[in-house]
C-alpha cells in the first residue's frame, strides 16, 4: 500500500500538458497560505495553476481567530472559493494537518468539482470528530512536550479556550525539527493562534452520497511529532485511500523536503488524470 518515492521537479514536469491541473492548497491550524510558498514556486515554475487559501482568522485574513468558534465559519473561505468555480472545472484539493478536515468538508459539499483529494500529514476522518476514536486518531497529543500551548479565551476566562498556538520556543522542536532554520524562523514570525474551538465542531454528514466518488491520496510523514505515524496509519486503515505515499520528514514536508512533496503531488495528479481518462 505504501510507496516511497524521490522525485525531482525535472522528473515530473512533462506531466503538465495542455490544460494543467489546478492545485488548491489548504494550510493547517495556526498556518496560512504562506506555508506553501516553496510548493507554489515549484508548481508555477512548472506551468501548474495553484491557489493557496487563507482560512478565516489565518494567514492574511483580518478576522480575529478568537471570534471564529464554528468550523463552518472557519472553512468558509475554502467553501466559497470552490463554490465560485465554474461547474465544469475540477481541482486537486490538498490539505495539510488540520487542513484535512477542510478538504473533507469541501469534498462532501462539492464532490463533482474535486478531481482528487490529497491529505498531507493530515487529519483524514470521513465525517470529522464523531467518536472518541476519531479524536484519538486525529487530534495531536503533545503531552510528552509538557505545557506547549499559548491559549486565548475569546468567550471569557470561564469558557473553553477559543484559540491555541504552540509556544514559540517549542515550535521548531515539535513542528519543524527537520526543516531549514530559515523556514522555522519565518514560521515563528507568521504563525497565528488557531481556532481550536471551531475545529472541535468539525462534524459532517454526507449530503449527496458522492463522497467516495472522489479519489483520495494520503502522504504520511514518518518522523512526524504532531500527527504521529501511528495516528496517520490508524486513519488510513479506517478510511482507506487509493494511494499512500511516504516521506521521511517532520510534520512540515513543504519545508523539509519540498521537491519530493511537489513530485508526489504531481504524480498523484497524473494518476488521477489517467484514471479519469480510462473511465471516459
Amino acid at each position: 500500500m505504501g510507496e516511497k518515492e524521490n522525485l525531482a521537479p525535472s522528473a515530473v514536469g512533462s506531466v503538465a500538458v495542455q490544460k494543467p491541473p489546478h492545485f488548491v492548497l489548504v494550510h493547517g491550524i495556526s498556518g496560512g497560505g504562506w506555508c506553501w510558498y516553496k510548493i507554489r514556486c515549484l508548481m508555477e515554475n512548472s506551468g501548474f495553476k495553484v491557489t493557496c487559501i487563507d482560512l478565516k482568522g489565518a494567514g492574511i485574513d483580518l478576522s480575529d481567530p478568537n471570534s471564529v468558534v464554528k468550523f463552518d465559519d472557519y472553512n468558509k473561505p475554502l467553501l466559497d472559493f470552490v463554490s465560485s468555480l465554474p461547474e465544469n472545472e475540477q481541482i486537486i484539493l490538498v490539505g495539510h494537518s488540520a487542513g484535512g478536515l477542510s478538504v473533507t468538508q469541501a469534498t462532501l459539499k462539492f464532490a463533482k468539482k474535486i478531481r482528487l483529494a490529497v491529505y498531507v500529514a493530515a487529519t483524514m476522518l470521513r465525517f470529522g470528530f464523531q467518536t472518541d476514536q476519531d479524536i484519538k486518531n486525529g487530534v495531536p497529543d503533545l503531552s510528552e512536550f509538557g505545557d506547549v500551548y499559548d491559549v486565548g479565551f475569546g468567550l471569557g476566562p470561564q469558557q473553553p479556550p477559543t484559540t491555541a498556538v504552540i509556544k514559540r520556543e517549542l515550535q521548531r522542536k515539535i513542528i519543524y525539527h527537520m526543516s531549514p532554520h530559515e523556514d522555522s524562523t519565518l514560521a515563528s514570525m507568521l504563525l497565528r493562534p488557531g481556532p481550536i474551538l471551531a475545529l472541535r465542531t468539525a462534524r459532517f454528514r454526507e449530503e449527496n452520497g458522492e463522497l467516495d466518488t472522489v479519489k483520495r491520496v494520503y502522504i504520511r510523514t514518518t518522523y512526524d511529532r504532531v500527527i504521529k505515524p501511528e495516528q496517520q496509519e490508524a486513519m488510513i486503515r479506517e478510511w482507506l485511500p487509493e494511494i499512500v505515499y511516504e516521506m521521511d520528514t517532520d510534520h512540515s514536508p513543504f519545508f523539509s523536503n519540498p521537491s519530493l512533496l511537489f513530485g508526489l503531488l504531481v504524480k498523484a495528479a497524473a494518476a488521477a488524470a489517467s484514471s479519469t481518462a480510462a473511465c471516459n
